[in-house]
């Protein structure tokens, strides 16, 4: 894996929006730019789930943030270099949207912009169960280079709480968009014997 200097990060409004916050506070401990896009749905999604003040949280964790309909944000052409985009979490509107290349606000044409240019681009998909439509989009997302990556937890990692879960979920999605996410990741080891 490469060093890694900018991440776009999108934050749609499914639920998983701690996933959102632990990515942010990783690539920030990594020393990595962290271009952020809140949908509105994420907006409301992150006041539910996390409180009034998560949303200051990733804020003050990105390094900079665009408006969601700022279809002109520098995050919205290939000009402007990234190493990867995740989107965490992602919903099966933005994910669709990213898939039939609407171009619907700035979340979907950065990652629009990530395929394009032949990018790295993590989508953390979050809905459960999944209809045809769903499998559909998520198929052709991934024919055209993306990667779904739903937040399943790595059950074999002994992990204990909340946090060390979500951790090792935005590490995986990090290790997955090429950027090696340090020791925040367990690795499997193997079974001694």
């Amino acid at each position: 894996m490469k060093p890694a200097n900018r991440v776009i990060v999108g934050i749609s409004g499914a639920s998983g929006a701690i996933l959102a916050l632990e990515l942010l506070r990783l690539l920030k401990t990594l020393g990595i730019d962290r271009h952020v896009v809140v949908t509105a749905g994420a907006e409301r999604t992150i006041e539910l789930e996390l409180g009034e003040g998560a949303r200051d949280d990733i804020r003050t964790l990105a390094s900079e943030e665009f408006a969601p309909q700022d279809v002109a944000g520098r995050i919205a052409s290939g000009s402007f270099p990234v190493d990867a985009m995740v989107v965490a979490p992602c919903s099966m509107r933005s994910l669709a949207s990213i898939a039939y290349g609407t171009g619907e606000g700035l979340l979907a044409r950065a990652a629009d912009v990530t395929l394009k240019e032949r990018r790295p681009l993590v989508l953390l998909a979050r809905e459960a169960p999944l209809h045809e439509g769903h499998l559909e989009a998520m198929l052709k997302v991934t024919r055209m280079g993306a990667i779904v990556s739903p937040p399943v937890p790595p059950f074999y990692a002994g992990l204990e709480s909340l946090e060390d879960m979500t951790r090792q979920i935005a590490a995986r999605a990090l290790a997955t968009a090429g950027i090696d996410p340090g020791n925040a990741l367990r690795r499997w080891e193997g079974v001694p014997g």
